[in-house]
């Protein structure tokens, strides 16, 4: 016989169904006071939150936290469906059917038999099949959230112009301009031009690491979780070893930082 958790069949934790029950009840009468106030504009920063947790458990190749923070992604994704079904904006199933008949008609060459050649001929052709859909009147960067992290939207901005041929050829092309710019940087005098010419700098190395396939957050946040282990083993050695930090010349931390690239990676 199934054993039970507060009511609810073990066996059936697994399905869709008691998901989509156990957010009704914590939305309804008698449930979760915290869920129950809850509206869109105040879940957004634990969407935020739970979409960055799934990142960094994907960064650590940790699966067993990957499987955990996609459960808790998608009960963000429950929450709004409920709190829209609530207020008669739209239903769970809506976005269901939205999303699939997206996935259809922008994969033609795996549901109608459409002909492609390779990974970067289906992406143009589902940026083809989008304009049409929005029947060429929007930009191209249209769409592109403003909240996006800075560097993910020159990136994603990036990829949609050289969709259309606006673009640098080669890698190569790209770092010479990079260094014009990093020229300019440094010819900067006021807070106004450097803050400009530092702009500019990211957004070439933006298109470095487009052409080099490289994304730019999953890059820097590796870069920083690095920095903060050999950091963090500078801290630690200097508390073993009895030194004082702030005391410290920098090339005694140099020294024990390479240390820590052998020891922490």
């Amino acid at each position: 016989m199934a054993s039970e958790i507060s009511g609810f069949n073990e066996a059936e934790l697994d399905k869709f169904e008691t998901f989509r029950t156990i957010v009704e009840r914590l939305r309804g009468e008698g449930g979760c006071p915290w869920d129950r106030r809850q509206t869109h504009d105040s879940l957004k920063k634990y969407l935020v939150e739970e979409s960055y947790e799934v990142l960094e458990a994907i960064d650590n190749n940790d699966m067993a936290a990957l499987s955990e923070e996609l459960g808790d992604l998608w009960l963000q994704i429950m929450l709004h469906s409920q709190v829209a079904r609530e207020a008669g904006e739209f239903s769970l199933e809506d976005v269901l059917r939205s999303i699939n008949s997206k996935m259809i008609k922008r994969h033609p060459h795996v549901f109608d038999g459409k002909e492609i050649a390779d990974a970067e001929e289906a992406s143009l052709s589902w940026q083809e099949l989008k304009e049409r859909e929005k029947k060429g009147s929007q930009s191209l960067l249209a769409g592109i959230p403003g909240s996006l992290p800075a560097l993910a939207y020159s990136q994603t901005a990036g990829r949609r112009v050289a969709a259309v041929g606006f673009d640098w050829e080669n890698a190569d092309d790209i770092i010479d301009k990079l260094v014009e710019e990093v020229a300019e940087l440094k010819s900067a005098t006021t807070q106004e031009e450097k803050n400009h010419e530092f702009g500019d700098v990211l957004l070439v190395l933006a298109s470095v690491a487009r052409h080099m396939d490289v994304d730019l957050e999953s890059a820097l946040r590796l870069a920083n979780a690095r920095f903060t282990r050999r950091f963090q083993y500078i801290e630690q050695v200097c508390r073993e070893r009895g030194l004082d930090l702030r005391g410290m010349k920098l090339s005694e931390m140099d020294a024990i930082w390479d240390e820590a690239k052998k020891e922490v990676g």
